[in-house]
């Protein structure tokens, strides 16, 4: 039982819809639904705002897996560009995608792949782990959104200063809640099991 445990992402065993595609649905529409949420808890500090997406990407990630998790990701983006306001600030459209956060958006997709991949290898079981994880997955945010930052910006020093420094503080509180909540989830799921 304990290895398909690992096999499977925590939310499979959390929803309790039989049908597949119910249940596949119901889980994308929840993580847009907690991103677009999360999205709106801001505080401004230059061209790039500090957020809560990036919890709710890494949180995403860690207990959907590699495949639902991105899914969800790209379903959020998808969503948004369209035109839904589900971006920090209540921002939408194809036209975030050429703006300053645009680096960081990708980013969370290819975060949410590799904390999903790392999750189900058994990384989202403790907290070091999953801390771990979660901080490579920040990592690969950052990196996704620096890159298309300097595009912008004049310097790498003023890259660095609009969309690195200001938010580290933040993203250690954030990546320390995720990474506490993800074993204790584990925790209860085993106990009802």
């Amino acid at each position: 039982m304990a290895t398909q445990l690992l096999e499977k992402p925590l939310v499979q065993h959390l929803v309790p819809i039989r049908n597949r595609l119910l249940r596949t649905g119901f889980q994308i529409g929840a993580g847009i639904v907690l991103l677009a949420l999360l999205a709106q808890i801001r505080i401004e500090l230059g061209p790039v705002p500090l957020t809560g997406q990036t919890l709710g990407v890494l949180l995403i990630g860690a207990a959907y897996g590699v495949g639902l998790g991105s899914l969800t990701v790209v379903a959020y983006l998808i969503v948004g560009g369209l035109g839904l306001g589900v971006f920090a600030g209540g921002a939408s459209g194809w036209a975030v995608f050429g703006g300053p956060t645009a680096g960081y958006l990708i980013g969370f997709v290819l975060a949410a792949a590799l904390v999903g991949y790392l999750a189900q290898r058994g990384w989202g079981r403790r907290f070091y782990t999953t801390a771990l994880a979660m901080l490579l997955g920040n990592i690969v945010i950052y990196l996704s959104g620096l890159l298309w930052l300097s595009q912008i910006a004049p310097d790498v020093r003023t890259t660095l200063q609009w969309g690195l420094i200001p938010f580290l503080p933040g993203d250690v509180i954030k990546l320390l809640i995720a990474a506490s909540l993800l074993p204790v989830a584990w925790r209860m799921l085993g106990k009802r099991t």
